[in-house]
């Protein structure tokens, strides 16, 4: 059984990429509080759009980072990137964050 979506990002507007539904960052709050501080069941990916760099204080495991272009092309996946690190890439225009392991599930 999949576990419920936390309420903070339940309220936030979903988005279909590569197959699965993400849910998209589009205030401040959800942009800066990300997936931090939720539990390490499995919560849904987040997609942050405008955004070439994202840090992972706070969080409770590690994350899967798929760097997209401006026309949702992958062009860098960082995987398994620990807590309490910061990640950029220059050539991006948003990026998709998922729990550890997610990215390799689901081909982008």
């Amino acid at each position: 059984m999949e576990p419920a979506i936390p309420r903070r990002l339940a309220r936030l507007p979903v988005a279909h990429i590569g197959g699965d539904v993400v849910r998209v960052a589009t205030t401040h709050r959800a942009r800066l509080l990300g997936l931090a501080g939720l539990p390490t069941g499995r919560p849904c990916g987040l997609l942050l759009p405008c955004t070439r760099s994202i840090h992972s204080f706070g969080m409770r495991f590690a994350l899967d980072l798929v760097w997209l272009d401006a026309h949702g092309r992958a062009v860098r996946i960082d995987l398994d990137v620990p807590p309490r690190r910061v990640r950029s890439c220059r050539t991006a225009r948003a990026v998709l964050e998922l729990p550890a392991g997610d990215a390799q599930r689901s081909p982008r």
